[in-house]
């Protein structure tokens, strides 16, 4: 009865043998649902083969026998997660003790398709990505590419991708050089030495006045590149004088450390919304106790309240404590009793925790894109593509089987395609075998006989009906050929 219910696996040339009720224990995956009629399944050497990878399976077999899934630590993680998927299985079921090194493994694959998604190397696309980003790949393939089409991206590239020629680079360091000087431009232009009626004794204010006013000209006529602003009044210049310090943030098109950057702050959005929840908590409890603590503190041996209180309100209040919780402290408002300086070194200590606390949490997941992207600049700027393995049909199997048997010097022009299809997929797997030791067990006239020998006959008659009629079906079209 053992020995019935004894199956082989061959996974990747390593065999495997367990019971079918060890695979029956978790239902509704591949493994549980293995049939005789597969075409994985080799009836000569009455085993299952399926060429994925064997140190992954060990583990996954040891899930069906154990109840528990463990991961191997000589294995990448999407690797991992591919072969649970296909043995049918869930990720979600790796034990508590390797499931921090598998979402390591998890996260980094997170991280490398945000990478993706930002662009941050600014490697040189090729044509047929370029295509695909404009949607453009069914006329790219045809080759039925208009004029437009072959000009836009080549201006996108120019303005948008830095990195991918040397006019664009051109292009980018211009952009850096009229972004300084527009910046520029709006902090001396605030200086006092600039201001109208300042020193007008000077004959110098008119001439800056007029360098301040072409230079915005040109910046402007440079940002906006084909609408030309024509600023007809320095009133209108001043209203979109605060706009220009946002220029400021194009210069992360040219940085990859500033792009991640950015991105970090989105990665610790939590960890920051936790950090101002805490901030703002901290700010309202010790503005009021600062407020009633410096209030009603008595001044000498009199019953007034405290004159030289600062804190006359709540809302002043706060601000002290904001300045305090961020170790600011400019000293416009001071705590004057006891009770206040108490509470003001309390209000320091804990803005000291606060904000202590998300920094390393910030601090690594900058650690970790900054990282992952100066790897990714490593590796070869063109990777050979492997087109994914299609299992071919019944009819081209047949085909392929009866080629490789013949290559093989085993003629089988007098066999059924059944035999062939036993004969070739036998030699393929053991050098050992050839047709005359399987005429013993598969006479070449008798397919009933050659598919019972191979298996029990219990087992063929209720799960293998289908698969003996469709076979006959292929050898009575072969004998009449």
């Amino acid at each position: 009865m053992e020995l019935n219910n004894r199956i082989t696996l061959n996974v990747g040339g390593v065999r495997h043998e367990t019971y079918k009720s060890t695979l029956k224990k978790i239902p509704a995956t591949r493994l549980s649902r293995l049939t005789q009629s597969l075409v994985n399944y080799d009836p000569i050497l009455n085993e299952y083969f399926f060429d994925r990878h064997p140190g992954v399976f060990a583990q996954v077999l040891n899930y069906y026998r154990t109840g528990k899934l463990h991961y191997p630590n000589d294995v990448c993680g999407p690797l991992f997660e591919e072969e649970l998927e296909f043995w049918g299985l869930d990720s979600n079921q790796v034990e508590p003790c390797c499931w921090s090194t598998y979402s390591t493994y998890r996260d980094t694959k997170a991280t490398l398709a945000i990478l993706d998604s930002l662009d941050v190397n600014r490697m040189k696309l090729h044509d047929q990505d370029v295509a695909r980003l404009f949607g453009y790949e069914e006329n790219y393939t045809r080759g039925k590419l208009t004029k437009w089409q072959r000009v836009k991206p080549k201006i996108w590239a120019l303005i948008d991708a830095p990195y991918s020629s040397i006019p664009a680079k051109c292009v980018a360091g211009l952009s850096i050089i009229f972004i300084c000087l527009s910046v520029l431009s709006f902090c001396l232009k605030t200086n006092r030495s600039s201001r109208s009626g300042i020193k007008k004794d000077t004959g110098n204010f008119k001439q800056q006045r007029e360098v301040f006013y072409y230079l915005e000209h040109v910046c402007n006529a440079w940002f906006t590149l084909q609408i030309i602003i024509r600023c007809l009044s320095s009133v209108y210049l001043e209203v979109l004088s605060v706009v220009r310090v946002l220029r400021l943030f194009k210069l992360t098109n040219h940085s990859p450390g500033l792009r991640i950057l950015i991105h970090t702050f989105k990665a610790s959005a939590k960890e920051l919304g936790l950090l101002v929840f805490f901030l703002v908590l901290g700010i309202v409890v010790f503005a009021s106790l600062i407020f009633y603590a410096e209030r009603l503190q008595v001044f000498q041996d009199s019953h007034d309240e405290n004159p030289e209180n600062d804190f006359d309100s709540i809302p002043k209040g706060l601000w002290w404590a904001l300045v305090t919780m961020t170790t600011v402290g400019y000293g416009d408002m001071t705590p004057k009793t006891f009770p206040g300086m108490f509470i003001g070194g309390l209000c320091a200590l804990a803005g000291v925790l606060t904000i202590a606390v998300p920094v390393p949490v910030i601090v690594s997941n900058f650690s970790m894109f900054y990282s992952h992207s100066q790897a990714r600049n490593k590796l070869p700027k063109e990777r050979r593509k492997i087109l994914p393995a299609e299992v071919p049909r019944r009819s081209q199997r047949i085909k392929i089987l009866n080629s490789y048997a013949e290559r093989s010097g085993q003629l089988l022009v007098r066999t059924s395609p059944v035999r062939s299809m036993i004969v070739a997929a036998s030699m393929s797997r053991s050098a050992d075998v050839n047709v005359d030791t399987i005429d013993q067990v598969c006479p070449p006239t008798d397919i009933n006989h050659c598919i019972k020998s191979t298996s029990d006959v219990s087992t063929m008659q209720e799960t293998n009906a289908e698969s003996i009629v469709e076979e006959k079906k292929i050898n009575d079209d072969y004998e009449m050929k």
